[in-house]
């Protein structure tokens, strides 16, 4: 069975936000195994404590290995910043010695602190995220003269889970949060935050043209393309006819409604789960 052939990448999420990265993967990657699995339950994971954080993302990972995953890409950057460490050098070598674990904080940073036009790099994310100082030591390490701005936006992760996207509270508040970027004068936006890029085109239109702002699915994608090439002893090769499943520790139905209308495809297969310690 596909299950123990072990040739599936996982992707996780504390709910939808997750979606704007395996979108990217949908389109890069298409003919690979994807199981996706959205916490909706329990989010936002971004107020909560980082013991919590990593209790979730820990159970999480749990599930999408034994679900068959040989490869998991821990789509969201509140547990990206607070649990990926720590899932890597303590939690996987005693009991998934032969998986691997990745995040998307790396990647994006690299790619930004790359880019010679970026000087003021403007971070916008959740309160875990932010407090964790993950984007600034990522970039500094890489370029340690560029200026970074930190700024956290805790209400718009659980008004896009709502589907809130259009409505003038959200815009409000979105450039509320984006008010000191602009004062800073920031060069480049971070979406620090993968459920950002629902509202992409706002923050845009916001900030201004002059200011770059990547698409972090994009920067991902590229990321994991390489690292395939690399890593060829996973097992993870393309397939003729790819599975793709979609897991949700909440309601199914809004769930669906909102993945499909984000990824302009059908979902075939969709399970509400509840996901638990298996160790």
């Amino acid at each position: 069975m596909l299950d123990n052939k072990k040739n599936i990448i996982g992707v996780f999420d504390s709910g939808l936000g997750g979606l704007s990265i395996l979108k990217y993967f949908l389109k890069e990657l298409p003919n690979y195994h994807y199981y996706y699995l959205g916490d909706n339950a329990r989010l936002p994971y971004g107020s909560k404590s980082p013991e919590t954080i990593y209790q979730y993302t820990r159970e999480a990972v749990d599930f999408l290995f034994k679900a068959g995953c040989n490869l998991i890409i821990i789509a969201c950057n509140t547990a990206t910043a607070q649990a990926l460490r720590r899932l890597q050098t303590d939690y996987l070598p005693k009991y998934y010695p032969h998986r691997r674990l990745l995040g998307v904080i790396r990647p994006i940073a690299e790619e930004i602190a790359n880019n010679k036009n970026s000087k003021r790099i403007g971070v916008l994310g959740t309160k875990a995220t932010i407090t964790s100082n993950a984007y600034e030591i990522e970039l500094k390490k890489i370029k340690p003269s560029l200026k970074v701005i930190s700024q956290s936006a805790p209400l718009l992760v659980p008004l896009i889970e709502e589907n809130w996207l259009n409505r003038p509270e959200t815009k409000m508040i979105l450039a509320e949060y984006l008010r000191p970027l602009k004062k800073q004068r920031v060069d480049t936006v971070i979406l620090g935050c993968t459920h950002f890029p629902f509202l992409y085109q706002e923050i845009v239109k916001i900030m201004g043209k002059k200011v770059f702002i990547p698409n972090p699915g994009a920067l991902v994608a590229k990321s994991l393309k390489d690292y395939l090439n690399r890593h060829p002893e996973l097992g993870l090769k393309p397939v003729k006819k790819p599975v793709r499943k979609y897991y949700t520790t909440d309601n199914p139905k809004l769930f669906k409604d909102l993945a499909e209308r984000f990824l302009a495809e059908k979902i075939n297969t969709l399970k509400q789960v509840r996901i638990e310690a298996q160790k």
